[in-house]
């Protein structure tokens, strides 16, 4: 509140001084007692002094004390306000700061941030070679060339692919491995690494392209492939997830998007490569290991579940099981990759066989040697201590789907996608 007068209590704020010398000024010359010598009391301590003028002093004293005092405190809280002011602005500034750096950096790296597809990251690639000495002028022109005509043809170059690899495990596991006990092997599949277009962001398309090659050897879904019958390059994955969005697949990934793939570097998931089979009639499911089932952050459901798949229909006594089961896309956060066999050992313990698209062709043409003592094999080998992400996601392809088992799959596919392993 206000400061008060000491004499009438009367609340007179920063107008105390003049209040008192106004009104109160004949208090300052009242005598305390009878005596002869008059004595005077300080209004504001109780301090008795015998000279009028001393205590005139006095009084002043603490008139200005408290003029300052409250001077001071406007001034503290006035200091102490712009302060707060000044500090929530910055954290404000701060604040919307980081959101704009966190959302242009989810923009890279989901290759939402128009900063062009395949095509330009290629030919940008090849110019920095071109730059640093490594590729001539010339070759420079014919892979342009090259790569141009693909993409008109919406088919992939096939350079990044390694053939064989499977039939190279089958006759390894058959002829050696003392430590395996039995192995199921995916039918044939052909492995596809990331090139200089889509380095950084195509393993979803790699896998996809993968499980491609290995469906278009089964004449099951000879009928399903009619239009795709040479593996199609990326940008024309890109075009075929669209088209299965056009149908009406999974709309809330699709708005994840803006509904656009092509001509971007958008990495894409499990929910993708679903709606792109189940467009082409492919029937596949979706699992998802949403938490870890085993000690340390394993994931044994997973590798069980993977046991379970090839080894159905495929219970026969061989010690090497080449299955006529597709591949399995897997997926976690940030990556994904392809399970093409899984192996028990003697002790029991399972471990996957999977073709990762980061790793280069010449890495991968050394399974194919036939004299292979088995240290390349680490390349595929993940047991369960090395799946340790929170959660895995996998698409299992199985069979083919008639035209209306599509169409509930699509009006499905517009409220839920995945089925959830408890």
């Amino acid at each position: 509140g206000l400061p008060e007068c000491p004499f009438c209590g009367e609340a007179v704020g920063r107008e105390l001084e003049a209040h008192v010398r106004a009104r109160h000024g004949h208090l300052l010359g009242a005598p305390g007692t009878e005596n002869s010598e008059h004595l005077y009391e300080c209004p504001m301590c109780s301090l008795t002094c015998t000279d009028i003028h001393i205590l005139e002093e006095h009084v002043d004293l603490h008139l200005e004390e408290h003029s300052f005092a409250e001077g001071g405190n406007i001034r503290d809280l006035e200091l102490a306000q712009r302060l707060q002011t000044e500090e929530d602005k910055w954290q404000r500034s701060e604040e919307e700061k980081r959101e704009r750096e966190e959302f242009k950096k989810l923009q890279r790296q989901y290759g939402l941030d128009n900063s062009g597809g395949y095509k330009q990251q290629f030919l940008k690639n090849m110019e920095r070679e071109v730059d640093r000495g490594r590729m001539q002028p010339f070759e420079y022109h014919k892979k342009k060339a090259d790569m141009m005509e693909c993409l008109a043809f919406g088919i992939d170059d096939g350079k990044t692919k390694t053939s064989g690899v499977i039939e190279a495990l089958c006759k390894y596991y058959q002829n050696d491995n003392k430590d395996v006990r039995r192995v199921w092997l995916s039918t044939g599949v052909d492995h596809f690494h990331s090139s200089l277009g889509d380095r950084g962001w195509g393993c979803g398309y790699r896998n996809f392209q993968m499980l491609l090659s290995s469906l278009l050897q089964n004449s099951l879904y000879n009928d399903c492939l009619r239009d795709t019958s040479l593996i199609p390059s990326i940008p024309k994955i890109q075009s075929m997830i669209e088209d299965a969005w056009k149908e009406g697949f999974d709309p809330h990934g699709a708005s994840h998007f803006n509904n656009r793939l092509h001509g971007s570097k958008a990495w894409i998931g499990a929910c993708e490569i679903y709606s792109l089979l189940t467009n082409l009639r492919i029937k596949c499911q979706i699992i998802d290991f949403h938490k870890p089932t085993g000690p340390m952050g394993t994931h044994p459901r997973l590798f069980e579940w993977v046991l379970h798949y090839y080894s159905t229909d495929n219970e026969s006594g061989a010690k090497v099981v080449c299955t006529s089961k597709p591949p399995i896309y897997l997926q976690h956060q940030g990556h994904s990759r392809t399970v093409v066999g899984i192996e028990e050992k003697k002790n029991k313990t399972l471990c996957l066989l999977l073709f990762d698209p980061g790793c280069p062709s010449q890495e991968m043409q050394k399974l194919l040697k036939q004299n292979s003592d088995g240290t390349s094999l680490k390349l595929l080998r993940r047991f369960m201590g090395s799946l340790k992400e929170k959660q895995y996601q996998i698409v299992a392809v199985d069979g083919v789907l008639s035209l209306e088992e599509k169409a509930t799959r699509c009006h499905a596919s517009q409220v839920l996608t995945s089925e959830k392993i408890p």
